[in-house]
């Protein structure tokens, strides 16, 4: 997680992972925590202790380099920045790897793991279209957090639950999804 808005889709892309039986490692910048402060109703800590009872999950400081997955040495199926901040993406586009999310991403791109982005920041200018051309070149997935209209979705958890749903099958996982998290449309009754 990084410091842009769209905390709801970093909770909700864990939630989808843990629940698809996935592990997960997970950071955040301080700023990523400081708009999580501003966007959620359930503290930081109080998500983190809700992720780590499953068992499966591990959470390191944006800025512990000694993190496994700063190397390329530790397996993983991939990664995905949600919300990638521009001044994250403007920095993996240029190899910049001075935190833990930064470098995680460029191991993903040295070991050709894959990456997935979802930019949360309009307008876009030709800066942040440039480094997210470079990122795609690199075979990084971009995911803009946009609302699928053809499903009709009535809420924003709808177009969150789909955007996260986007993020895990760009990294390969759609298949472990249990079918009580694929947003498929409007419900019955709905």
């Amino acid at each position: 997680m990084t410091g842009a808005s769209g905390a709801p889709l970093s909770a909700a892309a864990i939630d989808l992972l843990l629940a698809s039986g996935r592990s997960v490692i997970a950071t955040a910048t301080p700023a990523a925590r400081m708009v999580w402060a501003e966007e959620m109703d359930e503290s930081f800590g109080v998500a983190l202790e809700r992720w780590k009872y499953s068992g499966r999950f591990e959470y390191y400081n944006s800025a512990d380099l000694r993190a496994p997955i700063a190397s390329g040495t530790f397996p993983t199926a991939g990664m995905a920045i949600v919300p990638a901040s521009m001044a994250t993406i403007a920095a993996v586009a240029t190899g910049l790897a001075d935190n833990l999310p930064r470098r995680a991403a460029d191991v993903c791109l040295k070991e050709r793991r894959p990456l997935v982005i979802v930019p949360r920041e309009s307008p876009l200018n030709a800066i942040h279209l440039e480094n997210m051309t470079k990122l795609a070149r690199l075979n990084a997935v971009v995911i803009p957090p946009e609302p699928p209209y053809y499903l009709k979705p009535q809420t924003v958890h709808d177009v969150t639950v789909f955007t996260a749903h986007r993020v895990l099958v760009a990294l390969g996982l759609e298949d472990s999804l249990p079918e009580e998290y694929t947003y498929t449309g409007p419900r019955e009754g709905a």
